[in-house]
């Protein structure tokens, strides 16, 4: 059965809007020792972070009207919306406010469709890409807005042993139609292990192998042709490590958003990819990975940079 193409166009992100070293995190110290973990910043990649006070509704906001206006397209055009977040109103009343808040912040009235995307943690981005895509190539949707939004509530968890975590948004149009800062989906593949869905520290090279796998079966493109992949900014030996024992050079990862960014949550790839093309290295036909792990999940989407 053939399918429509499908492009992602425009992504953007925002960040919070204050800037801090990681010095400045009063419970530096504290928090290494709980983790038993060494005060060496540039082993782990410890940068800057990134904090906002406004809400995750206000950084979704900002960050869809940035890919809107970059995109072209007219807001009636766009016909479907997935907003992701780990944190959405824990009562199903306040619901209905929240996705309202969104919609009418970002000026969408010829939305028909909008879903919530959640559980899958720092994953959250990428299952909703797939679902983006399958909905624009089963002709179901034209133009499908994908905003990913979060920020940390206690000052105190900012640090964790696996990410320096900042405050930020991202987003992008998965279209039936090309568009500036395009490229087009060639597939998108995810693996888990429900058996290890609930620890911490376990994340599984091998659910990237199967990805990889998956995603060659698509497209006939193995791990060593993708020009760059573009993964979760962790901790520098998490990454490097992980992503080596899933079949990627040093010189395939882009890891410098590590110190600059620091872990936005599911945003990472996407602010990486962003970053990639403002810096002039997204190179036409280029291949770049999208890829994020967590403990019992691997999601990766495959795109072609175009012309």
């Amino acid at each position: 059965m053939s399918s429509s193409p499908a492009f992602l166009v425009a992504p953007r992100y925002v960040l919070g809007e204050t800037e801090e070293p990681h010095t400045a995190l009063e419970n530096l110290a504290a928090r290494a020792a709980h983790y038993g973990i060494p005060m060496a910043p540039r082993t782990w990649g410890w940068g800057s972070y990134f904090r906002t006070r406004r809400s995750t509704v206000e950084l979704a906001v900002a960050s869809g009207i940035a890919t809107l206006e970059a995109s072209g397209a007219a807001r009636a055009s766009v016909d479907g919306l997935i907003v992701c977040t780990s944190s959405f109103p824990s009562s199903v009343d306040d619901h209905a406010g929240f996705l309202g808040a969104v919609l009418n912040g970002l000026g969408l009235p010829g939305v028909s469709f909008a879903s919530g995307m959640t559980l899958n943690r720092c994953n959250n981005l990428l299952a909703a890409l797939h679902v983006a895509t399958s909905l624009v190539r089963a002709g179901s949707r034209r133009r499908v807005l994908v905003v990913t939004a979060d920020r940390i509530a206690d000052e105190a968890a900012r640090l964790e042993k696996f990410a320096l975590f900042s405050d930020g948004a991202a987003s992008c149009l998965v279209s039936a139609d090309e568009g500036p800062d395009g490229f087009a989906v060639l597939a998108s593949a995810s693996a888990q292990d429900a058996d290890v869905l609930g620890l911490r520290d376990q994340i599984d090279s091998r659910l990237a192998v199967a990805v990889n796998e998956e995603l060659e079966r698509a497209t006939g493109i193995p791990p060593e042709k993708i020009t760059a992949l573009l993964p979760a900014n962790l901790v520098r030996p998490l990454v490097t490590m992980k992503e080596r024992q899933a079949g990627f050079t040093t010189a395939q990862m882009r890891t410098g958003n590590i110190e600059r960014v620091g872990h936005c949550f599911a945003a990472d790839p996407l602010i990486n990819l962003v970053d990639l093309v403002a810096s002039g290295e997204g190179e036409p036909d280029g291949l770049y990975l999208l890829a994020s792990s967590v403990p019992g999940a691997r999601h990766g989407v495959l795109l072609r940079k175009l012309a």
